[in-house]
C-alpha cells in the first residue's frame, strides 16, 4: 500500500498513540503487518460468510426478505384498478411499502395503456 506516489513525495504516516512512523523501515513494516493482517481477517470473514450460506443452501434454506404473498400481489393489483383507495390507502391496509406496491401494481399499468 505505500507504493503511492505519496511516499516518492516524501509524505509519510506518523500516529503518536500507537508510535507507528512509516518514514522508517521499522514502521513501514509494521504498517505492512497491520494491513496485511487485516486483509488476512477480512479474507476468513468472507470465507466463513460463504460457507455459512453454502451450509444453509443445503438445508433448504432461502436468503433475503420474505416474499410477498400471491394474495397480497393481487389485492394490490385489484385496488389499483379500483382508483377509490389512494396509494398510500392500499399501502397501509395491505402492510406493505410504496416501493413494493408498485412492484406489483405496474404490470396492471402497462396492460391498460
Amino acid at each position: 500500500m505505500l507504493g503511492l506516489p505519496l511516499e516518492g513525495m516524501g509524505i509519510g504516516f506518523r500516529s503518536i498513540t500507537e508510535n507507528i512512523d512509516t518514514t522508517s523501515a521499522g514502521g513501514r513494516l509494521i504498517f505492512h503487518l497491520f494491513g496485511a493482517l487485516a486483509e488476512f481477517e477480512r479474507d476468513l470473514i468472507r470465507e466463513r460468510v460463504q460457507a455459512g450460506l453454502k451450509s444453509a443452501r443445503a438445508r433448504g434454506r432461502k436468503g433475503g426478505r420474505p416474499g410477498v404473498p400471491e394474495e397480497t400481489k393481487a389485492m394490490a393489483q385489484a385496488l389499483m384498478k379500483d382508483k377509490t383507495l389512494s396509494v398510500k390507502q392500499i399501502c397501509n391496509q395491505l402492510g406493505i411499502a410504496r416501493s413494493t406496491f408498485y412492484k406489483y401494481a405496474k404490470p396492471i399499468e402497462k396492460q391498460t395503456l
